[in-house]
């Protein structure tokens, strides 16, 4: 069976533009991560019920996979794709850490949807499988285009890409689950500080190394403090140089 590979990322910077309909917007610098990242592939099985074989701690109809192939039959009615998983599972070697800031479920899910599309001939363009994959998380459409880097804006659903070579980054990931919703309520309640266009425009065009030599962990991610506040003992991990990934609790640095 093929394997495809889901990368993981990291949030080079992270800074809140303000919000919209609850959710908040952001400019970000999305980072693929070479060295990290799980394997997924289609495995014939006996039972017809939706089957993902892999460490998961959440329940089937939580996983961000069933998700994508829930907002994908909605989208294409596809009879074949029902056929599909009623005869296959979905297998997954899970290498990159939950509850991590590093997009793995986000990635599983675009990866998923990308092989259903090759595999099922389903002819969706990368536009549509982004639309498709926006419904199931924010961070989705960035691993849908497949980009090494990209600048994120609006809700996650606006991916640019952003001609630099990936840097080899060493990432460190604790064991603390971090709730992203927690992290940007705090956020929200003590911590609002939008940057304005002309930052944000200024931030777009700035090379990630750059970003790295020049800015400290939390004046690169407006999520940091917050997360500091929610979860002390990630003080304990963390070291001068290293950058904060998403809302965590993954560190990195090159």
């Amino acid at each position: 069976m093929k394997l495809y590979k889901a990368y993981a990322k990291v949030n080079i910077f992270l800074k809140i533009t303000g919000t919209r309909d609850g959710y908040h917007e952001i400019i970000s610098r999305f980072m693929r991560v070479d060295s990290l990242y799980d394997e997924l592939c289609f495995e014939p099985k006996d039972e017809e019920a939706f089957k993902i074989i892999g460490n998961f701690s959440c329940k089937t109809e939580q996983n961000t996979i069933y998700k994508a192939y829930m907002a994908l039959k909605k989208y294409t009615a596809s009879a074949s794709l029902e056929k599909l998983m009623r005869t296959h599972a979905i297998r997954v070697e899970k290498n990159i850490p939950a509850f991590a800031g590093l997009g793995g479920g986000s990635s599983d899910a675009a990866t998923y949807l990308k092989m259903c599309n090759e595999v099922l001939h389903l002819g969706l363009s990368q536009n549509e499988l982004a639309q498709i994959g926006l419904s199931v998380g924010a961070d989705v459409p960035f691993f849908i285009y497949g980009y090494k880097s990209a600048n994120v804006s609006g809700i996650g659903e606006i991916v640019e890409e952003f001609d630099e070579k990936c840097l080899d980054l060493e990432v460190y990931t604790p064991k603390i689950e971090i709730s992203t919703p927690k992290v940007y309520q705090l956020y929200r309640e003590d911590f609002y500080n939008p940057i304005d266009g002309f930052k944000t425009e200024d931030l777009k065009h700035t090379t990630s190394l750059e970003i790295l030599d020049t800015m400290s962990a939390d004046e690169a991610n407006d999520l940091f403090k917050p997360a500091l506040q929610l979860y002390p003992t990630l003080k304990n991990h963390y070291k001068k140089g290293w950058f904060f990934s998403g809302s965590g609790s993954s560190f990195f640095k090159i």
